[in-house]
């Protein structure tokens, strides 16, 4: 009987990729997985170590896994800080980083080898944690920024982006195995390939420059929809836009902006403010009008006054974003703004991100309200078990962290189409629709 795993995977896409890679190499080297941890022989826990709520998750995951089994193997964000872990739970097998593949492969074979089955060769390893219809695809690791919230840097390294061809090639085997939608994923998506110079790579006849316009325009013949995330807004982001408007990337935008206070974004060691930032957003919008832009914010962050958060509250009124999350600070050890002076009490913390998030959602059920009556493509996710009624996403709705649509449907649809539907219902994140007669452009 070959050796079984039992994994756990925390964290953001970018460590789902991480937890798919071990997965991967796991089933190669002849692992089975187990369900539960009674059954496993070892245990993996792929951490998160981002911020505090993060590693409490983590540090009760490692916990629970070695109340329930015993052998457990740590990984991940937090594992690049393995004092922290080692303090609390010293009996754990090894203790690694974010991406040490082969670290991990070596801990688990000291607890359970593994046993070659020449069979298995023949088999391809790749191990999706996502449905089939989608997947993450992570075009680069590390960040080359300096935000004084953040340690990922020094978690993960500086930016090291993958050569378009690599990129390109692993799509093609996604596409392949059924892939409708790439999440395309980095610390930050926009400084792809600044590391490589844009060096150009070998795929499918021609030279592909390391870029992520060339790089997208590639994707979309291979996938039909293409979605970026954690884009951040530099001028070269306008590139993108023509590409949305022939259809070759979804109209949709993750940009990170944090805050609207020029204050608290030098404090931050982020640049722009409210006005460069719907300045921004004027002329993306100018361009492509049906453009969903996602992003997150921090409240709380030490020094912030009232001021600077009534002047975040009137950029969210303004700028009028599709989706928005809100989130209190949280210290994280090693990042610089632990110096800093000015800590918001609790309270207030939560007082203003209840504020933030009341004014969030009345923007968004005013922008839900307003689709009803229109026809939108959705990509249907799974059945809800009742007949002809599936789960999907529009174009502005990525998975596990927007909203959905609940399609109702004449039966003849299956998980993963991509189909017309004419929205009927709205509330404050989630549509309901009809599938409609009309047939989606091109797909």
């Amino acid at each position: 009987m070959a050796a079984k795993v039992g994994f756990v995977s925390l964290g953001c896409p970018k460590a789902l990729v991480d937890s798919e890679q071990i997965l991967s190499r796991l089933k190669a080297a002849g692992y089975g997985f187990a369900a539960d941890y009674a059954e496993a022989d070892v245990v993996v826990v792929n951490t998160c170590g981002f911020i505090t709520p993060s590693i409490e998750e983590s540090l009760e995951a490692i916990g629970e896994a070695l109340g329930a089994n015993g052998r457990v193997v740590v990984t991940g964000c937090l594992g690049a800080r393995p004092e922290v872990i080692r303090e609390k739970y010293p009996q754990v097998i090894d203790v690694s980083g974010p991406a040490e593949t082969e670290r991990v492969l070596a801990a688990v074979a000291t607890v359970a080898p593994p046993e070659r089955d020449p069979f298995l060769d023949l088999v391809p390893p790749a191990v999706k944690l996502t449905p089939r219809h989608y997947a993450y695809l992570k075009i680069a690791e590390g960040c080359d920024h300096k935000c004084s919230f953040c340690i990922i840097p020094q978690l993960r390294g500086r930016l090291t982006s993958r050569d378009a061809a690599d990129v390109l090639a692993e799509a093609a085997r996604l596409a392949a195995g059924g892939t409708r939608e790439l999440l395309v994923i980095a610390q930050d998506s926009s400084a792809y390939g600044v590391d490589l110079g844009h060096r150009e790579s070998d795929w499918a006849g021609k030279r592909v420059r390391a870029h992520l316009s060339d790089l997208v325009r590639e994707l979309a013949e291979l996938v039909p929809w293409v979605r970026l995330h954690y884009v951040y807004p530099y001028p070269h982001v306008r590139e993108l836009l023509p590409l949305m408007a022939e259809g070759k990337l979804l109209p949709y935008l993750d940009v990170p902006l944090q805050h609207a206070s020029p204050r608290v974004l030098r404090a931050m060691r982020r640049p722009g403010g409210a006005e460069s930032h719907l300045q921004t957003i004027r002329e993306w919008r100018a361009a492509v009008p049906q453009l969903a832009i996602r992003s997150s914010f921090i409240v709380g962050f030490p020094g912030e006054t009232e001021e600077d958060f009534a002047l975040l509250l009137d950029f969210l009124e303004e700028a009028r974003l599709d989706r928005v999350g809100v989130f209190t600070y949280s210290p994280v050890q090693g990042a610089a703004a632990n110096e800093l002076p000015g800590a918001v009490p609790e309270e207030v913390k939560a007082e203003r991100k209840a504020r933030a998030m009341e004014l969030a959602q009345r923007l968004s059920l005013e922008k839900n309200r307003a689709k009803v009556g229109q026809v939108l493509d959705v990509i249907l996710d799974e059945p809800t078990g009742e007949p002809g009624v599936f789960v999907g996403r529009s174009y502005a709705d990525s998975p596990g962290i927007d909203g959905t649509v609940r399609v109702t449907s004449d039966g003849t649809v299956r998980v993963g189409e991509i189909v017309p539907v004419r929205i009927t219902a709205a509330d404050v994140y989630d549509l309901e629709g009809e599938v409609s007669a009309r047939v989606p452009a091109g797909r």
